[in-house]
C-alpha cells in the first residue's frame, strides 16, 4: 500500500516529512481546519511525490486557483460536491479522491454515481468537522465493499494500529486498499508531524509490503489519468488532430455520466440493439468437452455482433459535440454496418474505410452499409486490409477535423479511444455476472474468453473480471498459417513495443520498425497489433493468450454448428477451437463471447468445406 501524509502546514516539517518519501503529500485548503494551509509556496519535492490539495465544498475556480497556484497533482474532496462536480476537476487533468465518511455503518450504493468520474475513494471517520479527528472506523464494514475502484484508508491510523492494518491485509477489502493515509496520530500539534514515528511506521509497513507491492504494481489494468495501461496507450498523433482528440478527451467521461446521455444509451440497446443478449449454456458442447461452456449471445443483436455496443455510444457522443460526418474503418464488415445503421437511425453522414482484399470477401456486409446510405471507400495500399482502411480514415480526420467524428470500432487508437470503447462495450461483462447469478447462483466464471484482433469484444468481456484474480482470461489470437509461416496475426507472440494508429502497443514489425502485413482468414483479426490494454493484460500475465490457426478455427466453426445449431462468425471461431487445445475441469465455468453471427462469412465456409 502506498502512504499518503495529511495536513501539512509548516515549510521545513514539509521539507523533513517529504525526505522519507512518502507517495502522497496532503495540504488542507478549509479555513476551519487548524490545518489549514496559507503558505504562499510549497516546497520543491521531489517529482514522486504527488501534492495533494483537500477541500470541503469549494467553488470550482477556488479548486482550480490553488491547483495552478501550487502545481497539484491530485485534488482530494470532503464535502457534498457533485458526479459532475468530479468530472469538471477531472478535465483538468488531475487526479481526484472522493472522501466519503463512515461511522458504524455506510450504505455502498452512495459509491456508485463516483465510480467512472474519480480515480480513489476514501474512507474515514465521520466527525464533527472532515478529516484529522484522529479516531479508527470498524474496518468490518468495508467487507462489503463492491466495487472494484482503489481507496485510500484514513482516520485515526497510527503506530498502534499496525496489527489491525495486518489483520486488514488479510480481508478480500484491501485487495482494493490502495494507500494508507495518516494524519493527527503522528503529530506534535495540529499541522507538525512527528518525523522519528512517521520513518519507524514506514519502516514497519514497507517491511510487509515488500513482497505484496511487487505484485501490486501490475494490479491495475484500467487506463491511467495520462492513458496508459501500464507501458501501453497514450496518444501520438499528428499535430492537426490535437483538437479533434483534446476535445475528445475533456468531454466523454463527462459527457457519459450525464443522465440524459446514459438514458438514451440503455434505452436504446434495449430497445433498438436487443439487449440484454442472453447467456447461452451450451449443453452438447459441454457434454463433448467436458466441462460447462456458456456463450454470451453478442451474435443476436441487431447488426450481428458486438460491435454495435460500441457505435450507439460514439453516435450519441458525436452529436452532443456537434458532429455531422462520421466516418468509420472496418475489416470484416460488423463495425462498418453498425456505424452506417447508427448513422441512417440519426440522419447522419457516414464514410466507412475498408480494405480492397476485406471488400471482396465481405461482400454481404458491404452491400448492407451501401443499402444503410453509407458510402464505402476501399484502401488500395499495403494489404489492403484494416491497417490500411484505418489509415485511410485517419488521412480523412485530419483533412476534416472540424465537423467529423471518427467511430473507431475497436479498443485501439489515441487515448482515450481504447478507454471510450471499452466503457461502451463493458455492458457485455456487465450483463455476464448478473445472468450468471441467476443460472450458477455466482456472479464469476473460472474462465472469460474472447477471440482478439484490436480487442473491443475482448475488452467488454474481460471489463468487469479485470480485477477477479480467480477469473482466469484468456485472449484468442489468429495464428493464420501458424506462428512460424510468415502468414499470421499472433501479436502476442510476434510483436514488439511500438506505435500503431496513435497508440503505444505491441505490433508485428521487422528490427527496423517496419509493420509486418498480418494474415489471416478471418478479416476481423487481420491486424498486426493488439489494444493497449489487451498488452498489458499480455506483458503482466493478467490474460493467457492462445494462438489459432485457420484450419482449426473453421473447423471449431462448422462443430459448434453441428452441435448447437448456431453459426458462429469466423472471428468467434477462434475462440471456440481453444478446447482441442486445453483442457478445462468438469465443474470450470467458461464463459465465452459469441461476438458476432456467420451470415456474413457463409462464402468463406462454402469456399473452405466445398459446401
Amino acid at each position: 500500500m502506498k502512504l499518503k501524509v495529511c495536513g501539512m502546514k509548516y515549510q521545513d516539517n514539509i521539507i523533513q516529512v517529504a525526505a522519507l518519501q512518502p507517495d502522497y503529500l496532503g495540504f488542507i485548503f478549509y479555513e476551519k481546519s487548524a490545518r489549514n494551509f496559507d503558505s504562499e509556496k510549497i516546497p520543491e519535492l521531489d517529482k514522486s511525490i504527488k501534492k495533494t490539495g483537500v477541500f470541503v465544498d469549494e467553488s470550482i475556480d477556488f479548486v482550480i486557483e490553488k491547483i495552478n497556484k501550487y502545481n497539484l497533482q491530485t485534488i482530494q474532496l470532503h464535502g457534498k460536491e457533485s458526479p459532475e462536480y468530479c468530472i469538471t476537476l477531472k478535465s483538468q487533468n488531475i487526479e481526484v479522491i472522493k472522501v466519503f465518511s463512515i461511522v458504524d455503518e455506510f450504505n455502498f450504493e452512495k459509491l456508485k454515481p463516483y465510480d467512472n468520474v474519480c480515480d480513489f475513494f476514501l474512507f474515514d471517520t465521520k466527525g464533527k468537522y472532515p478529516g484529522g479527528n484522529g479516531y479508527t472506523f470498524d474496518w468490518n464494514i468495508l467487507s462489503n465493499y463492491p466495487l472494484k475502484k482503489p481507496f485510500f484508508l484514513s482516520g485515526g491510523i497510527g503506530l498502534n494500529e499496525l496489527e489491525n492494518i495486518k489483520e486488514f491485509k488479510k480481508s478480500n477489502a484491501s485487495n482494493y486498499c490502495y494507500a494508507l493515509d495518516v494524519n493527527s496520530k503522528f503529530e506534535i500539534e495540529p499541522g507538525l508531524k512527528n518525523i522519528e514515528n512517521l520513518k519507524k511506521f514506514k519502516n514497519i509497513t514497507a517491511l510487509a509490503e515488500t513482497t505484496k507491492n511487487k505484485k501490486e504494481r501490475v494490479m491495475n489494468y484500467n487506463v491511467n489519468e495520462k492513458g496508459y495501461y501500464g507501458d501501453f496507450g497514450g496518444a501520438f498523433i499528428p499535430e492537426m488532430l490535437y483538437p479533434n482528440i483534446e476535445e475528445l478527451r475533456q468531454n466523454y467521461l463527462k459527457i457519459m455520466a450525464e443522465p440524459d446521455f446514459k438514458k438514451e444509451f440503455d434505452k436504446l440497446l434495449k430497445d433498438y440493439v436487443g439487449r440484454p443478449s442472453p447467456l447461452y449454456f451450451a449443453k452438447r458442447l459441454s457434454e463433448k468437452y467436458n466441462t460447462k461452456i456458456y456463450l454470451k449471445r453478442e451474435d443476436l443483436n441487431h447488426t450481428g455482433a458486438h460491435k454495435i455496443n460500441n457505435t450507439i455510444g460514439q453516435i450519441l457522443m458525436a452529436q452532443r459535440l456537434g458532429k455531422t460526418r462520421i466516418i468509420a474503418e472496418t475489416g470484416a464488415g460488423q463495425h462498418g454496418v453498425a456505424t452506417a445503421t447508427v448513422c441512417a437511425l440519426m440522419g447522419l453522414e457516414c464514410i466507412v474505410y475498408m480494405g480492397e482484399i476485406d471488400i471482396a470477401r465481405q461482400a454481404p456486409n458491404v452491400a448492407r452499409m451501401k443499402m444503410l446510405g453509407a458510402t464505402v471507400v476501399p484502401a488500395l495500399s499495403g494489404s489492403r486490409t484494416l491497417k490500411d482502411a484505418t489509415n485511410e480514415a485517419i488521412r480523412d480526420w485530419i483533412n476534416n477535423p472540424v465537423d467529423t467524428h471518427y467511430i473507431i470500432g475497436s479498443a485501439i487508437g489515441p487515448h482515450p479511444y481504447p478507454d471510450m470503447v471499452t466503457r461502451f462495450q463493458s455492458v457485455i461483462s456487465e450483463e455476464i455476472k448478473w445472468q450468471l447469478k441467476e443460472q450458477e447462483g455466482k456472479e464469476n466464471p473460472d474462465y472469460v474468453v474472447a477471440c482478439i484482433g484490436g480487442g473491443s469484444n475482448a475488452a467488454g468481456t474481460y471489463y468487469h473480471y479485470l480485477h477477479e484474480p480467480e477469473v482466469g482470461i484468456i485472449a484468442v489470437e489468429a495464428a493464420g498459417l501458424g506462428i512460424d509461416s510468415g502468414e499470421s496475426a499472433a501479436t502476442s507472440v510476434l510483436g514488439k513495443e511500438g506505435i500503431i494508429h496513435g497508440c503505444k502497443t505491441l505490433l508485428m514489425q521487422t528490427t527496423d520498425g517496419q509493420i509486418t502485413e498480418p494474415y489471416s482468414i478471418s478479416a476481423g483479426l487481420d491486424y498486426p497489433g493488439v489494444g493497449p490494454m489487451h498488452a498489458h493484460l499480455s506483458k503482466t500475465g493478467r490474460a493467457e493468450f492462445m494462438s489459432i490457426t485457420d484450419s482449426d478455427a473453421m473447423e471449431a466453426g462448422l462443430e459448434l454448428s453441428k452441435l448447437e445449431g448456431i453459426i458462429p462468425a469466423i472471428e468467434t471461431s477462434h475462440a471456440l477451437a481453444i478446447f482441442k487445445h486445453r483442457t478445462f475441469k468438469p465443474d470450470d465455468i467458461v464463459v465465452m463471447s459469441l461476438s458476432g453471427r456467420g451470415d456474413k462469412d457463409l462464402q468463406n465456409y462454402i469456399d473452405y468445406f466445398k459446401i
